[in-house]
């Protein structure tokens, strides 16, 4: 896991591998960037922490990850802690002392912290205005902006600006290109493979190594582009109709690919495993993928539970193709929006030409997603989620799982998708497949993330 070191004195916080040498006893360790921040300290700037990826330790506890997600997704740009506290079912009060416990900071320390790093790798990266850098970072107003952007690195926008590097801006023929750090390494080839086998036709592709997609900003069509970038990034560029939100997005993908995500924890838990090891001796660096549309990973896992993969990507096509929003001039075969939950509802499905089984329950599905906002909410504990799940009718607890895992939970393991059971077989350790996913806990989604990745050919190939 990436750690923060700060001096205490000299009042400035470095990351891994500064080049910076203190004495060890004016040395501070803190886990987060936020944290060093809420301390006092200052970002080095020779190293600039703001630019590394901070995930927050894998033995938090439950309800503060989900919060955190809650945070990374915006609950926090225009809500309050109380209204973050209800959505989680816990007091305003317990909320912070469960983060300060487990965190250092209090949430909305969190969500300001990381606003202003967002602001601040847009001001050494892109020509946006600064105006625009504030709105694309979640910031409500310009004064707020430049508040927090004075408290967090001791300096006003513009002068922020005029003090970055030539090399940090990255030119893009059309759209707006950002690095995404992570911390190496980051099986790229293996989580390429994973989407390209479920890309969603007309919406998704993958093609010589860079993955593509239409994304929906407000009833607006926009386009993403994902490739790895180097040892340390991945580079996502962005063709949108306006910028307010940018950092949501970027934050979408990066949980598409695990960029924050630490394996770590993991991989030590699972490295003897006598199915697991190989595996990931095989693949370091492996992610568990999300979704930029956790409703779209719901329809394919509803019409994967009837039908191989073949079929679905055909239903898909077919279903996109009857309810979808076309978007013009595109190219790399991107040609529609996925439908959302409420056009699903009332479209016209006769020429998708769904068994009558398969039809009954995505329109539940549909039904119950466009009711409730919560059904698919990354915020919901994982019983919750898939019990919810499988109180629609057709619905099953192994597809319910394979939504969770897309989700971003941790112990989701669809035990009957296809490749996770042919993997299982191949091992000759069926039988037992039940014991072997309660040993795996608690990363049961990393276990099967793997045994997937170990029977999904790459684009390659």
């Amino acid at each position: 896991m990436t750690t923060f070191s700060a001096v205490v004195t000299t009042g400035i916080y470095c990351r891994p591998g500064c080049g910076a040498k203190p004495l060890a006893e004016n040395v501070k360790t803190f886990e987060l960037a936020a944290e060093a921040e809420a301390a006092g300290f200052r970002a080095c700037l020779r190293c600039r922490p703001y630019r590394v990826a901070g995930p927050v330790g894998a033995d938090a506890p439950e309800l503060v990850c989900r919060a955190v997600q809650l945070i990374i997704a915006g609950a926090l740009d225009t809500g309050t802690e109380a209204a973050l506290g209800r959505r989680l079912a816990v007091s305003p009060r317990h909320l912070r002392r469960l983060f300060h416990d487990h965190l250092g900071v209090t949430p909305d320390q969190l969500a300001r912290s990381r606003r202003a790093h967002f602001a601040r790798r847009l001001l050494d990266d892109s020509d946006l205005t600064v105006a625009d850098v504030a709105f694309a970072s979640g910031f409500g107003s310009l004064r707020q902006f430049n508040r927090d952007m004075k408290l967090v690195f001791r300096a006003s926008p513009v002068e922020l600006r005029s003090r970055r590097r030539k090399a940090d801006r990255i030119a893009a023929d059309g759209g707006l290109r950002m690095r995404l750090p992570f911390v190496a390494p980051l099986h790229w080839d293996a989580l390429a493979a994973f989407l390209a086998e479920r890309a969603v036709p007309g919406v998704e592709s993958v093609l010589d190594g860079v993955y593509r997609r239409t994304i929906s900003l407000d009833g607006e069509a926009g386009v993403i582009e994902v490739e790895r970038g180097g040892d340390d990034h991945l580079l996502l560029t962005a063709h949108m109709p306006f910028w307010e939100g940018l950092i949501h997005v970027v934050d979408r993908v990066g949980r598409m690919f695990g960029v924050d995500a630490d394996t770590a924890p993991a991989e030590a838990a699972l490295a003897g495993d006598p199915v697991l090891g190989p595996l990931l001796r095989e693949r370091p660096g492996l992610r568990v993928p999300g979704a930029w549309g956790f409703f779209e990973i719901g329809v394919e896992a509803v019409l994967s539970q009837y039908s191989v993969r073949t079929r679905v990507r055909r239903q898909l096509a077919a279903l996109v193709e009857a309810a979808g929003q076309p978007v013009p001039g595109l190219e790399h075969g991107l040609t529609h929006l996925f439908p959302s939950a409420e056009t699903l509802v009332h479209a016209d499905l006769e020429a998708v030409r769904l068994p009558a089984a398969t039809e009954r329950t995505l329109r539940a599905f549909a039904s119950a997603a466009a009711a409730d906002e919560t059904l698919l909410d990354p915020g919901a504990s994982l019983a919750d989620c898939t019990a919810a799940l499988t109180a629609l009718p057709g619905i099953e607890q192994s597809t319910a799982q394979e939504i969770a895992l897309r989700l971003g939970h941790a112990d989701a393991f669809p035990a009957a998708e296809r490749t996770v059971e042919t993997k299982l077989l191949e091992y000759d350790v069926f039988a037992v497949a039940g014991r072997l996913a309660a040993a795996w806990h608690p990363w049961r989604a990393f276990a099967a993330t793997h045994l997937i990745a170990a029977g999904t050919p790459t684009p390659a190939a």
